[in-house]
């Protein structure tokens, strides 16, 4: 505002785009074709009109930004794997291990349908450290039942969504995009996305009859439909589906790893704060053990778990620097269906 020495009341006022972030909402970080910016560079956009001044208005990048806001994303982590032109397998990998290096992100998506791209998300995702681990990549794919399936076999990975269906006139990810964002806008990880509305996005490619559904699901791919009008995710799954070559339903829920992602990392946050410098004796332990109960309790009471047991602290036999803790628990599981039976007299 301008200074004026006549005295008086002075007003301005900034005008900004209503698609904002959610303010409760989480990270997500995107890789995508941009019109302006810097490959291998990260932006973080809270809003549509930073996202176009960053990127340009009509590009991959910042539609696909629109999509995460719009469906609940607080914010974006965005990194153009490639400005002006087509990406390459390569360009995505380096986009992904920018955005690997970014604590904040708990979603990770690419502006691409490409399996190879899957592929090197994945591995970027398998490769995190410690701090950097606890992400989600959530993919898009098109095609038929037997494709998507083949599709989420090769990514394998209980850190891996794959999303089964595409816009019919969209930009690649689109899809993805909404689902990452409504994920990220849930607090509750134990919530499921069955049945979420997503925003924003136009015609849908595929429409699955009941037993390629069905198919699918079994087969580790998110399907994505639409219902009167309304396009919303059937279920939400993660890629694994197998363990060693054998059937394994273990990690099929999205719901399981992203509790285990809750629960883990809130206790590790509350002994690094707690214990940063600490002696490894019998009362510092009976404290750890404490407070690992006080989070479980935390977890316990929100819903995220349905119970625990068996929280041991205990000096390393081999080296009495290092405190050994351990624990069970069990995760919430969403609810899927309700069977109605009806015994009727005539």
């Amino acid at each position: 505002m301008s200074v004026n020495e006549r005295p008086g009341v002075y007003s301005s006022y900034e005008v900004s785009s209503t698609l904002a972030g959610k303010s409760d909402g989480g990270v997500a970080g995107l890789a995508a074709v941009s019109a302006a910016g810097s490959t291998g560079t990260a932006v973080t956009v809270t809003s549509y009109t930073q996202a176009a001044a960053a990127f340009g208005a009509d590009c991959d990048m910042t539609k696909l930004i629109r999509l995460l806001l719009e469906n609940g994303a607080s914010r974006v982590v965005a990194v153009p794997a490639a400005v002006g032109g087509a990406a390459t397998a390569e360009n995505y990998a380096a986009a992904f291990a920018v955005l690997m290096q970014d604590s904040r992100v708990k979603y990770m998506l690419c502006g691409s349908r490409d399996a190879a791209v899957h592929a090197a998300m994945k591995a970027a995702i398998a490769a995190g450290g410690e701090n950097f681990k606890y992400r989600i990549g959530i993919a898009e794919a098109d095609g038929t039942a037997a494709e998507l399936i083949s599709a989420a076999s090769a990514l394998n990975s209980e850190r891996m969504t794959l999303v089964g269906n595409a816009e019919k006139d969209g930009v690649p990810g689109a899809v993805a995009a909404a689902v990452a964002g409504c994920a990220a806008g849930s607090r509750d990880p134990a919530l499921p996305l069955n049945g979420a509305v997503l925003l924003g996005l136009g015609e849908l490619k595929n429409s699955f009859a009941d037993g390629d559904v069905n198919a699918i699901i079994l087969g580790g791919v998110t399907p994505v439909e639409s219902v009167s009008g309304e396009i919303s995710v059937v279920r939400g799954i993660t890629t694994r589906t197998t363990t060693a070559g054998e059937t394994d339903a273990t990690w099929r829920e999205l719901t399981t790893i992203l509790i285990v992602d809750s629960v883990i990392p809130s206790i590790r946050a509350a002994l690094r704060t707690k214990f940063a410098r600490a002696k490894n004796t019998a009362q510092t332990r009976g404290a750890i053990r404490t407070q690992v109960v006080i989070e479980l309790e935390d977890a316990l009471a929100r819903e995220i778990i349905d119970g625990y047991d068996a929280v041991t602290v205990a000096a390393d036999s081999a080296d009495p620097t290092i405190c050994d803790v351990s624990f069970d628990f069990t995760v919430a599981h969403g609810l899927n269906s309700i069977r109605l039976t009806a015994y009727i007299t005539v």
